[in-house]
């Protein structure tokens, strides 16, 4: 009876073991299913999908996409796990490993940086990561995306340069039309003269400024003149004249009729004959032309050498176009068609400027419909919902699955009328939260299924801008049974 009793036993146990077997080795091919499909969806986006120990920092997995955005192999990474901090460009370096040890503590990590391909080119990646957490709440891993957004970049980049020549442009612009308009407003000579100077000083900084006027066909004198106070004290006998025969450079200058920047006076063979000024070290010159006529001269000079940059000389070019047309009382319709061809080229400039603007808009709807393709596709359960209601703007699949509803059924619908929460004031605490902080990180709450069934999950929420509405784009992962009864 006893040996029977024992034999009963020894078969209970046999099939418990079976069954046991059995159901694990089911959990493992699920386990390694689920894996799997993960690993061909990492596989097939763009961005890099990326995992660290938060502990030593070194990486645990990267998918393909590391290869292509860093002209790196994965296998190299494998080698060396830290080996993606070479990949940082020197410079960004420092402050992104920084930030990187204070994101293994707050679980935060959101950077644009550079980084070097091996052939030395540069390429700018956005780099986001999130904290998971152990059964202790202490931040184990770090896990994240990174994209190259060197495109978008360099369209930021360009939308800068063409809105600061824009503005350059609108400022250059309103200076030369004051300029204009005062030169017009009194044809007498003295006047003219003042106001010239004037708008030359202004348009261009310097220590010297003066108005040659032209006599006979070399000789020049200096009609009007403005001097820093240090250079005021070696200032010659009014009026200034010299004879341009004598300065060869000065010569080319009126027959040529063309405009010259000297940045080292030194290197000008003929400088020091120049009389009164032997003290400049750069120097500029415009011609003062109307009606083909060479009238006179614009010069500049500063004390030390590369004084004056290319945008300088151009704006004293420009100016010297309705100077020259002032001094001759030339027709002011004259003037205005030259100066109007310099202003269709900066209207030209700002249209490059709306379009650099529109190529970066499209570059954001690009980025846009790259998170609906990574929402919907989403194995976690995702939800979007109005900040001040709780109203549903849109869920993904896997919160269909998780919670019993269709998309159908929720759209439209507040938390608060379906119940969802299984405590309103729970619902109510995290959007307070939301409101004040912007986000919420694997809070624990209890929320309800369609059929009722009270779940357990880790909640985790930000607050976004979605369709011109502040949102809450939230994720409710169900904690597994064992995290929910460590005990057993």
């Amino acid at each position: 009876m006893l040996t029977a009793l024992l034999l009963l036993v020894i078969v209970a146990l046999s099939v418990v073991f079976l069954l046991y077997t059995g159901s694990l080795r089911r959990a493992q091919e699920q386990q390694s299913q689920n894996e799997e499909r993960l690993r061909q969806m990492a596989d097939n986006i763009q961005e890099v999908f990326w995992m660290l120990d938060a502990k030593t920092r070194k990486t645990l997995y990267v998918n393909q996409a590391y290869e292509t955005i860093t002209h790196r192999t994965c296998q190299s990474l494998r080698e060396n796990p830290s080996s993606y901090e070479e990949v940082i460009h020197p410079e960004d370096r420092p402050h992104i490993l920084a930030k990187l040890e204070e994101a293994t503590r707050s679980g935060h990590f959101d950077e644009q940086f550079r980084i070097t391909w091996p052939t030395g080119e540069v390429r700018w990646v956005w780099v986001r990561g999130f904290p998971v957490r152990d059964s202790d709440g202490v931040i184990c891993r770090l896990v994240g995306t990174a994209q190259d957004v060197t495109r978008q970049k360099q369209a930021e980049d360009e939308v800068t340069r063409n809105l600061a020549l824009a503005q350059s442009a609108w400022a250059d612009a309103e200076a030369l039309r004051k300029a204009t308009l005062s030169l017009i407003q009194d044809i007498r000579m003295d006047f003219v003269l003042d106001t010239l100077l004037q708008s030359l000083t202004e348009l261009v900084p310097c220590e010297c400024a003066r108005i040659w006027l032209l006599e006979g066909e070399t000789h020049l004198f200096v009609a009007r003149e403005k001097l820093r106070h240090e250079l005021s004290k070696k200032r010659p006998a009014y009026p200034l004249a010299i004879n341009a025969a004598d300065l060869p450079f000065l010569e080319r200058i009126l027959q040529s009729q063309k405009s010259v920047l000297l940045p080292d006076t030194k290197e000008e063979p003929d400088w020091r004959l120049f009389k009164n000024h032997i003290h400049l070290r750069s120097w500029l010159c415009v011609p003062l032309i109307a009606s083909q006529r060479t009238l006179g001269l614009l010069s500049l000079g500063q004390t030390e050498p590369d004084g004056f940059t290319q945008e300088d000389l151009r704006r004293a070019q420009l100016l010297a176009i309705p100077a020259a047309a002032a001094i001759q009382n030339a027709r002011l319709y004259e003037c205005a068609s030259i100066y109007g061809s310099e202003l269709e080229r900066r209207e030209d400039d700002l249209k490059e400027a709306q379009q650099a603007l529109q190529e970066a808009k499209e570059a954001r709807i690009a980025s846009e419909a790259k998170f609906e393709a990574i929402f919907r596709a989403s194995p976690i359960p995702f939800s979007i919902t109005t900040i001040d209601e709780g109203r549903f703007l849109d869920v993904n699949a896997a919160f269909e699955r998780a919670y019993g509803y269709s998309r159908a059924e929720l759209v439209g619908h507040t938390l608060e009328e379906l119940r969802i929460w299984e405590d309103a004031a729970d619902s109510e605490l995290f959007r307070t939260q939301i409101q004040r902080t912007g986000s919420i990180r694997n809070i624990v709450a209890r929320l309800r299924t369609k059929a009722g069934e009270i779940r357990l999950t880790a909640y985790s929420a930000d607050r976004i801008h979605f369709n011109g509405l502040p949102c809450v784009l939230a994720v409710s992962e169900g904690i597994p049974q064992q995290a929910q009864n460590p005990a057993h």
